[in-house]
């Protein structure tokens, strides 16, 4: 499968591109999926320490079979006292959020690639087969079904009665929650190459803002998608396509007005979201994971695994921890004096907020974690390649 997807990316190359620089570029994708042949930089094997917490798992269950591993952006959602989830072969799953108990099961036949969204009283579903989906969020019933003009990799986002997707071709679309009825959409041109995936937007006051894979982010008004402003976070440089890649994948977050971004290739902004200026950048980190903020600090993931803490007022850096190095760490989570992420191989780490250091650890599968972990009342809800769906709670020792 991974080699299907590089023959599908070369396909994708522009007709006018120069050999060397299709070579170049295959090679490149090539090396950043499959390792290269030489994969001089392997992950870092995980290495003893005293764990200064323990962790323990309240409860874990299966969902189907996951993302079938497949790069997708299934991440559960947590509404009305529930953990809703949802796997690559269309079962959704409502569960209880302290015991994992099943509430209802849906089961659609529909190749899910992104979701949940949760609206009013729906669940919102995005499909590889371009279909969003709508199921009752107290039993699963399916509500409707509309087709978009490609695949949905961000997942839906619910304001106002409106629900937004990001499609790959580069469009957004919004539709009636009540009916799915298309109410506008917004298409953009993508890059001949770009990282598989698709930030989500996020809904400030009337301005819906979304980044794109040519390294502009961009506000459109949410009722009827109209442009706002759109501002560069990174511009493109270098000789090959790989060279030339500034995807902004990362969800962008808002607080107070500013709305924080990441970009592979392309660094870290902070922006207004009033007119889209750029309060500041911090070029030296390259990223397509995700970020989050807990009302002083930045945290983010990097290309290499390497986890930091940025100033949310300058993206200085604070302090970056580089022990998980090229483990395919997740966008982090934090919550109380934890950042927490998932990596390559089922293990779910906590670090301090402190200094990063390293907390403790434990291990819920051998598949990998590429999905957000999800905290809700100090509980840490993780979702695997393989469907496992578990909650996890740090104690002192």
């Amino acid at each position: 499968m991974r080699r299907l997807i590089l023959v599908l990316i070369f396909l994708g190359l522009t007709g006018c591109a120069a050999v060397d620089t299709v070579k170049d570029s295959i090679s490149g994708i090539s090396d950043y999926f499959l390792g290269g042949e030489d994969n001089a930089d392997p992950p870092n094997p995980l290495v003893e320490y005293k764990p200064e917490i323990g962790i323990d798992v309240a409860w874990k269950e299966s969902i189907g079979v996951g993302s079938d591993e497949q790069s997708l952006k299934l991440i559960p959602a947590v509404g009305a006292e529930k953990i809703i989830a949802a796997d690559r072969e269309g079962l959704v799953q409502a569960r209880d959020l302290k015991t994992g108990k099943l509430i209802w099961e849906a089961e659609t036949e529909i190749h899910f690639s992104s979701g949940p969204g949760l609206g009013n009283g729906t669940v919102i579903m995005g499909s590889s087969d371009a279909d969003v989906t709508a199921l009752n969020m107290d039993n699963g019933k399916l509500l409707w079904k509309s087709t978009v003009s490609s695949e949905v990799l961000s997942v839906p986002v619910i304001a106002k009665g409106i629900v937004l997707v990001r499609t790959t071709d580069g469009s957004v679309v919004a539709l009636d929650e009540k009916t799915g009825e298309k109410l506008w959409s917004y298409e953009h041109n993508v890059p001949a190459l770009s990282i598989r995936g698709a930030g989500t937007p996020v809904v400030v006051e009337d301005n819906v803002i979304d980044g794109y894979d040519n390294g502009k982010l961009m506000a459109l008004r949410l009722v009827d998608g109209k442009y706002v402003w759109e501002t560069s976070i990174a511009i493109p440089t270098g000789r090959s396509e790989v060279e030339r890649l500034v995807d902004l994948d990362v969800d962008p977050i808002e607080v107070g007005g500013v709305v924080y971004i990441a970009s592979y290739h392309g660094g870290v902004g902070a922006i207004s979201e009033l007119d889209g200026d750029i309060l500041w950048r911090n070029e030296t980190i390259s990223s397509y994971t995700g970020l989050s903020y807990d009302g002083r600090y930045l945290y983010l993931s990097d290309s290499e695994s390497h986890v930091w803490q940025l100033d949310q007022r300058n993206g200085a850096s604070l302090w970056k921890q580089k022990e998980l190095h090229q483990r395919k760490l997740t966008a982090p989570a934090v919550y109380e004096d934890y950042v927490v992420v998932g990596d390559f191989e089922g293990y779910v780490h906590w670090l301090s907020t402190t200094d990063g250091r390293q907390l403790g650890r434990v291990q819920i599968t051998d598949s990998p974690i590429d999905v957000k972990p999800v905290v809700v009342d100090n509980i840490v809800y993780v979702y695997a390649k393989d469907g496992t769906l578990a909650a996890l709670k740090a104690r002192s020792l």
